[in-house]
């Protein structure tokens, strides 16, 4: 398979995951007005509710999928990162995968990063996973959003 291939089936993932335009209250999601999963507060020029979703895949492509270096991932983990980068930031997704592999945490994916995710087994998905998770717990905003976010996890686990 190739990246084209992988970077579909994540986006479909992801996008099933985060459904169409919301605009919730700022306390419980300080992102503001989204739709795709694209926010207004990381995006503030996009008119989000006129957001197609060609321009949403373009915006995963570019700014999660290969700034996270996804696609030099095998899958499944490399789905499990760009959800990561999409829902908790990019920079979390790379320090926590770096944590998750035991290696150097300095949110650069290179080569030492990329070697030892290609070689990554089970456990250290569920490893990245359980990081994720406790990332969630410590936010200031878990406690209205926590059952949400650990749905997320587990629907994301359970595609793969």
């Amino acid at each position: 398979m190739n990246d084209d291939y992988y970077f579909a089936r994540a986006f479909d993932i992801v996008v099933g995951i985060e459904a169409g335009y919301t605009n919730p209250d700022p306390k419980m999601d300080p992102g503001g007005e989204t739709k795709y999963g694209i926010s207004k507060r990381q995006y503030p020029h996009l008119d989000i509710p006129s957001l197609s979703l060609d321009a949403a895949r373009s915006i995963y492509l570019t700014n999660y999928w290969r700034v996270c270096s996804c696609h030099l991932m095998p899958w499944p983990l490399s789905l499990f990162v760009f959800d990561c980068a999409v829902n908790q930031g990019q920079p979390t997704a790379k320090r926590l995968l770096q944590r998750a592999l035991g290696v150097s945490v300095d949110g650069v994916i290179g080569p030492k990063t990329l070697a030892a995710a290609i070689i990554a087994k089970r456990e250290t998905l569920a490893r990245f996973m359980m990081m994720r998770a406790f990332q969630y717990m410590i936010a200031p905003n878990f406690p209205p959003n926590g059952r949400g976010w650990f749905t997320r996890l587990f629907l994301v686990t359970l595609t793969v």
